[in-house]
């Protein structure tokens, strides 16, 4: 749609009245005419701003939020909800000579109390007691390590090991709470983006049966999920027609049972009919990277060397499924990690200067990253 300014506005409108009229019209500011052209050239500013609106809303490539909710809402579609996210924490005591009994709910939160957890329920955990809902500590036991999630869905939830440090309620024979692993999987709703392009793949996935129908499935199980799809083969990769299979993954490399359950059935839904398929969880392999890096003078060798390593650990962590990590490639992640990089040099994956190269049922991670200065 073309639009005009005011002040567009108001010169089409003086240039009409004066090309229509025989004798010198006043135009100038402070004038009768001029203030009532101004007038009609500010109300059609509105409506060409209502318009705008309306455009906007009548379409999914332009609306946002709850009208983009509304909008894909019509063919059936919801956004994807936010995920929690989860890890272990340990619950410990100072003397151990009486039983403590932690309830599941029980809440423990970071050292600055923006995030708060809560202890999940696991029936499966064998300090689990049904009756009184909550875990045991035994008398002579000084500590037990139990789930946890966030109480509020989303990707703030997650926390670096030791970010979970405070009890939030007081727990009779419980004095001290620590995560020893990172908290992850937390995942915010699905932005405006994805959902826009999930819509685009819902709308292709209707003929069914097609590999576009089985990756929107598995794409709407859950937020933040990858996936790769192997077709005529079965897990051991020996040909199999009519056979295929997923690997799917959450972010961690180790997705629970339950997504996989829930991306079975979704996957069923839409397979072809006499075809026969699984559904597998990621063979993670492990990436040991070592680099020297020459730091740049005026800067802290230890906060770059840090930043290095984080950059390092992000990027292969963000890896896809069956996605290979190239050797070259970490150079370019070093140097954009922070300005205090100078150089780099003797980079390795697993003690070999080439590429990380993962079958299609794998996912590679994080192992040791070590950046030394030289």
């Amino acid at each position: 749609m073309q639009t005009k300014s005011f002040a567009t506005l108001v010169d089409e409108q003086i240039t009409a009245i004066q090309g229509g009229s025989d004798a010198l019209v006043d135009f100038t500011v402070g004038s009768i005419l001029r203030a009532i052209v101004e007038a009609y050239s500010a109300l059609a500013m509105w409506l060409q701003g209502l318009v705008l609106q309306l455009l906007a809303r009548t379409r999914a490539a332009t609306s946002t939020g709850a009208d983009l909710d509304s909008w894909v809402a019509d063919y059936g579609l919801t956004r994807l909800p936010a995920v929690p996210a989860s890890g272990y924490a340990t619950f410990s005591r100072f003397t151990s000579t009486t039983q403590a009994l932690i309830p599941v709910g029980a809440l423990v939160q970071s050292a600055d109390g923006s995030q708060q957890y809560a202890v999940a329920l696991a029936v499966g955990n064998a300090a689990y007691r049904a009756a009184s809902n909550g875990y045991t500590l035994n008398a002579g036991q000084a500590s037990i390590d139990l789930p946890i999630a966030a109480v509020t869905a989303g990707a703030a939830g997650n926390a670096v090991a030791g970010g979970v440090s405070v009890l939030a309620q007081a727990i009779a024979g419980v004095d001290t709470v620590a995560n020893g692993a990172p908290l992850t999987n937390g995942e915010d709703a699905e932005a405006d983006t994805a959902l826009r392009t999930r819509f685009v793949a819902y709308l292709a996935s209707l003929a069914k049966a097609t590999p576009v129908a089985v990756g929107f499935a598995v794409a709407s199980a859950q937020a933040g999920v990858s996936y790769t799809l192997v077709e005529n083969q079965d897990y051991s990769g020996a040909a199999r027609a009519g056979y295929f299979y997923v690997v799917v993954d959450d972010g961690s490399g180790s997705p629970p049972q339950s997504l996989l359950a829930a991306v079975y059935a979704a996957v069923d839904a839409v397979r072809p009919i006499g075809s026969v398929f699984g559904v597998y969880a990621p063979v993670v392999t492990t990436a040991a990277v070592a680099m020297q890096v020459s730091i740049a003078a005026g800067y802290d060798t230890g906060t770059a060397l840090a930043a290095v390593q984080a950059a390092l650990t992000a990027y292969i962590d963000g890896q896809p499924n069956g996605a290979p990590l190239r050797w070259s490639r970490l150079f370019q992640v070093a140097y954009d990690a922070t300005p205090a990089v100078a150089d780099v040099v003797s980079v390795t994956i697993n003690g070999a200067a080439t590429d990380l190269i993962p079958s299609a049922r794998g996912i590679i991670k994080a192992g040791t990253i070590s950046a030394t200065a030289v």
